[in-house]
């Protein structure tokens, strides 16, 4: 086979930068470093909240995109007492006999909680992620201030720069030129922003305001609570780099028993608190540059640390207690945020796997570039930090900020593929730090090794669910994710780092199956990836995808031990070599074991047992064709998610469709939808979902390097028809 072209990386990626014109309420764009990331409006700012919503949730009023998040910014509301999961968990019988659940007295229905308990919503919603703080512009003029609005601003221009991670936006105030520029640190949680206008001289302020932690479903931040947390300012004080003129002001936050620091540094500045949570920036008179830093810090952190340290706050961490002297800190001016920023990114654009289909005559090609370009971007900036990410990564909530485990692999297994393990291996290393925990919940229901939780925070306690708690697919990620990882850099390194993880987890899946006449089963209890059967969880068994993946993460795991020249652990053989045999029903494969077998909404995730895995025993390549036939002929594509559609792009690649496999990854359905920003829209409520963007990437890696044993020609997963240039891709297993 011929090596790839060269490609120009510069060229590919800036002909996809977002240039917008006008206020388009579903797509701003967001700088970030994977650890920390600011959203912004069409002003580079944070002037509109209202105008950029997260739809309204039943009596929840509506929420907005305009995040600001880190890794570690968590809060819990103080409960009148001490909630524990015991009050939620019953007793299930299995064949194992009677097996302990945490469940709740309330139910789900259509993703709405009902009838919870008071216990079950506080521990469903603590801990949360926190909104840091809301940076916009304000007007001031005859001694009052009040926010823009968008009818203040004309002649709007904004382009997100992805070669260089810069937001350039430009627009005209009160007959005013402004432009800004707006970057995040590659390696702090701090934002430098540089606004040039002689509007500065004229009234034109910035207003940082400050929430309170939310518990709602979608919205980070509650304005309505100001008594229930402080702010206060310090300073000014000069900066620790000794600039001439530099000053820094420290506002302390606390609610509850969260704690960070907001440190704002610039020359010829004035910082102000002008109300109980709201400071303003502004300038000195007659400047028409305003350089200003926005730092954000946990307390306890002694500087702004490097990303890839875990570092948490608030209760969920077990950690957020602390004083911090903001004299300590190493702060940037603006112009050194901007300049990291512009020598990060085209080092990051250099490094790693790309893909480029500029040359195809197919329409189809360049929006299928331009998707995979965008969530490339997004998902470094949003998926890449110290936790697995939750749904809508650090732009704001979904399911309170807390994130779903059986989510990890379609937010994290593409940067293995595409050669970026370093991106991959913060969140990877985050299990080790709930192994104990998962292991108890493994040894109460009488199971070896470690269960791992569904629905978590930082500190990996589960939430009661009539669903999470009951689904398994997520049992297996970590034995796959590690094996990327290993075939991206396979070293003894990495088989030590993460033995620990993979045979734990192996553990837990032998002992999980169970013996019978027909050979070694899952369930009951259970619930499929395709949840869709929750509600008769209690006699669920040998959903398909599951299968597969038990005997492939299995077979995973025994290689780990050979690697390492270990001794073999005889039930993993057994409990892989045994396993049932999928349903079959009229030709193709059932969802699940019992009746009903296969209700056509929600995940077709059957096909994930020859797609996202490679070829096993347990999967016939005829039936699965029959399979995907199927499913693509009526499935309820309303009922899907972003990832269904790379599930099948993979199935059709692996069964050497490639048309269908192009076909699948651009159907054109609304939870395929991929927005000027690149995001993958789902809802109103649910505006973004990264796991489309991550599943996407992993479906075009596999599709352009092939997989171990594929077709040996150039792209296999692509069409003949296609020009297909690639580099540095990693085949799939």
């Amino acid at each position: 086979m011929n090596p790839p072209p060269t490609i120009d990386r510069k060229a590919l990626v800036q002909r996809h930068n977002v240039r917008q014109q006008h206020l388009d309420p579903r797509s701003p764009v967001s700088v970030g470093n994977g650890e920390f990331a600011f959203t912004v409006d069409l002003t580079g700012l944070q002037s509109f909240p209202k105008h950029y919503p997260v739809g309204a949730r039943d009596d929840l009023p509506p929420g907005t995109l305009l995040g600001t998040q880190a890794q570690w910014g968590w809060h819990s509301v103080t409960p009148p007492h001490p909630y524990e999961l015991t009050g939620s968990t019953v007793l299930y019988d299995s064949p194992r006999g009677p097996v302990p659940y945490v469940d709740m007295v309330g139910d789900i229905v259509n993703d709405r909680e009902t009838d919870t308990s008071v216990a079950e919503t506080w521990l469903r919603a603590n801990a949360h992620r926190l909104d840091l703080g809301r940076i916009g512009f304000r007007w001031t003029e005859g001694g009052t201030e009040r926010p823009l609005m968008p009818g203040d601003i004309a002649d709007a221009e904004q382009t997100l720069d992805l070669w260089t991670g810069l937001v350039t936006s430009r627009f005209t105030l009160s007959g005013h030129p402004v432009k800004v520029t707006t970057a995040c640190h590659p390696d702090r949680d701090e934002l430098g922003i540089r606004v040039e206008s002689t509007a500065l001289a004229a009234g034109l302020v910035v207003g940082v305001d400050f929430p309170y932690g939310s518990e709602a479903w979608h919205d980070a931040s509650d304005w309505k609570h100001p008594e229930s947390h402080t702010t206060s300012l310090e300073g000014p004080e000069s900066s620790s780099q000794g600039r001439d003129g530099a000053a820094a002001w420290t506002a302390r936050r606390e609610l509850d028993d969260s704690r960070y620091q907001v440190i704002i540094t610039g020359q010829e500045l004035t910082v102000e608190q002008t109300g109980q949570h709201q400071l303003q920036v502004a300038t000195a008179s007659a400047v028409t540059t305003m350089d200003v830093s926005v730092a954000f810090l946990s307390a306890g952190d002694g500087d702004c640390i490097p990303r890839g340290n875990n570092r948490l706050t608030g209760p969920a961490a077990g950690a957020g207690h602390g004083t911090h002297v903001s004299s300590g800190v190493e702060l940037s001016a603006a112009r050194s945020v901007i300049q990291a920023s512009a020598a990060y990114w085209p080092a990051f654009w250099s490094s790693g796997a790309a893909i480029e289909l500029d040359a195809t005559d197919d329409p189809r090609a360049k929006e299928l570039e331009r998707r995979i370009v965008l969530s490339q971007y997004l998902t470094a900036i949003n998926c890449s930090g110290s936790l697995p990410p939750q749904e809508t990564g650090l732009v704001c909530n979904s399911w309170r900020g807390r994130f779903h485990l059986e989510m990890h692999w379609w937010h994290a297994a593409h940067f293995a593929q595409w050669n970026r393990v370093e991106l991959l291996l913060p969140s990877l290393r985050w299990y080790s730090t709930v192994l104990e925990a998962s292991r108890q919940t493994a040894k109460a229901q009488g199971f070896d090794g470690v269960r791992w939780p569904k629905q978590v925070g930082p500190d990996g306690r589960e939430s009661p669910s009539p669903i999470g708690t009951f689904l398994i697919w997520q049992q297996p990620h970590p034995i796959h994710l590690a094996e990327l990882v290993y075939r991206a850099n396979p070293s003894r390194d990495v088989l030590e780092e993460f033995a620990e993880i993979v045979f734990e987890t192996a553990a837990f899946m032998a002992s999980f199956a169970h013996p019978t006449s027909r050979g070694f089963e899952l369930g009951p209890p259970l619930i499929p990836a395709q949840e869709s059967y929750g509600s008769i969880r209690a006699k669920v068994t040998n959903p398909t995808f599951e299968l597969a993946y038990w005997q492939w993460g299995l077979r995973t795991a025994a290689a780990w031990r050979e690697r390492l020249g270990l001794e073999p652990v005889q039930e993993w053989w057994d409990v892989a070599d045994g396993m049932v045999t999928p349903r079959v029903i009229d030709g193709v494969y059932a969802a699940i074991d019992v009746e009903p077998f296969t209700i056509r909404t929600d995940h077709p995730s059957m096909l994930c047992a020859l797609g996202v895995l490679p070829q096993t025993d347990l999967i016939d390549p005829a039936i699965m064709r029959a399979t995907l036939s199927d499913v693509l002929a009526d499935w309820d594509w309303a009922s899907t998610w972003g990832w269904d559609y790379p599930v099948m792009a993979m199935t059709a690649a692996r069964l050497e469709d490639p048309e269908a496999a192009v076909d699948a990854l651009l159907l054109s359905a609304g939870k395929n939808t991929f927005l000027p920003n690149g995001h993958n829209r789902q809802t109103d409520s649910l505006p973004l979902y990264l796991p489309g963007n991550g599943g996407l990437l992993a479906a075009v890696a596999l599709m352009a390097a092939g997989w171990d044993n594929g077709p040996d020609r150039h792209a296999p997963g692509f069409p003949t028809g296609w020009t297909v240039a690639w580099e540095a891709l990693v085949k799939a297993p």
